[in-house]
């Protein structure tokens, strides 16, 4: 079958230069006919303008790949094709970016403001910074000012990987040159391809990140890793096998240990105010 795709050339930025660093963000989507419009505002909005905004669509069936075209004048490249699920399309999307900085934002998603990305371009104009990232509260999928959990992520320390620590995923914005010399999402964990490339890139490989307390992110309750009991133990047994394959030590309390770790993200508040 052969795919969409709608691209645009861009000029490189001059990394390390703030007024010049080029974002690459990353969405993919398969039938989101109900959201995405929101997710492609929410990257438009944006108050900094070097962007490069690209969908990877899997073949959308119900309606979603209309608004796409819609918005194509957003859009840096749209690409509309089958894929082998959401972290096969991330590469897809990583593969393409040019920019500087590429980060990911999921078809649910949206910024919680439109200064976000203006903060990570601040971030990353200290030349040491590898990767950063930083909070991201779930939301009702009907009513995205209800927040049902507040992922805090907190500094990266070793030995937090072991506990089952990660940073907020959608938060996390990495250099183009970490995905070259480290390599993408491995497919080998449908579910938990997120865990192990943070992993490997802070545990591993111990790349410079920098956290920022701030909320980034709005994530839409229901994602693929959290929306039933199956999954979410099919995805913490990935998280554990992820661990063993990188020599990581863990036991058999890890997994009860990062199940039980999430729990206070239902209770705990956000120390500021989320527009």
């Amino acid at each position: 079958m052969t795919g969409l795709t709608i691209q645009k050339n861009h000029k490189l930025g001059k990394s390390g230069d703030i007024k010049y660093m080029k974002i690459s963000i990353v969405t993919v989507v398969f039938n989101a006919i109900n959201t995405i419009e929101d997710t492609i505002q929410s990257v438009a909005s944006q108050t900094y303008s070097n962007i490069e905004h690209i969908v990877v669509d899997g073949a959308s069936t119900d309606g979603t790949l209309s608004i796409l075209n819609r918005h194509h004048n957003k859009l840096a490249q749209l690409v509309s094709e089958p894929d082998s699920g959401i972290y096969d399309a991330m590469n897809k999307g990583i593969d393409m970016a040019t920019g500087d900085i590429i980060g990911t934002l999921n078809a649910d998603d949206f910024y919680c403001d439109d200064t976000v990305l203006c903060q990570v371009a601040e971030t990353f104009s200290d030349p040491a910074v590898d990767a950063c990232f930083a909070d991201l509260v779930y939301v009702d999928r009907l009513d995205p000012a209800k927040i049902i959990r507040y992922w805090k992520s907190g500094d990266y320390k070793d030995g937090l990987i072991e506990r089952g620590w990660m940073p907020a995923h959608p938060t996390f914005f990495v250099r183009r040159s970490i995905y070259e010399k480290f390599g993408t999402f491995d497919l080998d964990f449908p579910r938990q391809s997120d865990f192990e490339l943070t992993m490997r890139f802070l545990a591993i490989h111990q790349i410079k990140s920098q956290y920022v307390p701030k909320i980034w992110i709005k994530m839409r309750m229901g994602g693929i890793s959290n929306n039933s009991i199956s999954g979410v133990i099919k995805g913490n047994l990935e998280a554990y096998r992820a661990c063993r394959k990188h020599g990581i030590n863990v036991g058999v309390f890890f997994i009860p240990r990062k199940i039980f770790s999430r729990m206070p993200q239902f209770f705990k508040k956000p120390d500021i105010k989320v527009t």
